[in-house]
């Protein structure tokens, strides 16, 4: 591969970010602390090479990379890293480090690892329409913003059985505050519920012009995801979805909003011919 190649500069940040895992797990399995600068070093040369290369896929494409499920993945896998640089800086979170590279890993070498998800790189699949462009990506950084809240919730969950059972020592040692883990969920989840409600309402001023432009199944099932974290906010305001079972809510709907990806790029598939279709190279 050369370096002009985007696949090149996203399969090194892969491997960043599974070396994060890897260092991550050691400490882990060795009960030891690892070093919080190095993990957010790791993490950091990650983003950034996989910046570079969806950029390079952006300039290819002539627009935002999500076009296909490849690049799907691939950009929800970033809009939660670029959350974590923010976060785990602000809040001193060494152990998200590691959850956020186990993610951003998974995300990124699955996606590398079926070619069929990107068979075809789609150009200008949004007619040069910046706004509906525009909204598209609003709506996958909040999945971003979704699954490193679904991060959040596990760590809540580790924290929360460690205190119960009275076990502080090891790995639990390790783990953030749940009073921090509890703030920052919430914030995550209001972050998350204000950016896909911003996103469904630039979409629905285009689609309302041209109901025919996108299936039914996709509103559907998008609004749902909405409406359902929307919810579980307005339980958490109330007081009714409180700690333990809001944190496995919010993993619970991280897995239905992950699978609901497959909507989106079907959805894709199915643009007009005039969308210019090439086999990726």
């Amino acid at each position: 591969m050369s370096l002009s190649n985007d696949r090149f500069w996203l399969w090194c940040a892969g491997a960043c970010y599974f070396a994060g895992l890897v260092l991550g797990t050691v400490a882990v399995l060795r009960e030891r602390k690892h070093s919080r600068g190095l993990m957010y070093l790791i993490v950091v040369a990650g983003y950034i090479l996989q910046t570079t290369g969806l950029y390079l896929r952006g300039l290819e494409v002539k627009g935002c990379p999500i076009g296909n499920q490849f690049e799907i993945f691939q950009f929800t896998g970033w809009s939660a890293t670029t959350l974590y640089l923010v976060i785990g800086a602000t809040f001193r979170l060494s152990l998200l480090g590691y959850f956020t590279s186990m993610l951003s890993a998974a995300l990124a070498l699955v996606s590398l690892s079926m070619p069929a998800w990107d068979a075809t790189h789609r150009v200008s699949i949004f007619g040069g329409n910046a706004w509906i462009e525009f909204h598209a990506a609003l709506a996958l950084f909040s999945y971003g913003v979704f699954a490193l809240l679904a991060l959040t919730s596990i760590l809540f969950l580790l924290r929360h059985f460690s205190l119960k059972n009275k076990k502080l020592d090891g790995a639990f040692a390790f783990l953030p505050p749940i009073v921090d883990l509890d703030h920052i969920s919430f914030r995550l989840l209001v972050a998350g519920v204000v950016l896909l409600a911003a996103s469904l309402g630039v979409g629905s001023v285009w689609w309302l012009r041209d109901v025919e432009t996108v299936p039914m199944t996709k509103i559907v099932v998008t609004a749902g995801i909405w409406v359902a974290y929307a919810v579980a906010l307005g339980l958490r305001q109330r007081g009714i979805l409180l700690a333990k079972r809001l944190a496995w809510v919010c993993v619970a709907l991280f897995g239905a909003a992950l699978l609901s990806l497959s909507t989106i790029s079907s959805h894709k598939a199915a643009l007009p011919a005039s969308h210019a279709l090439h086999p990726s190279p």
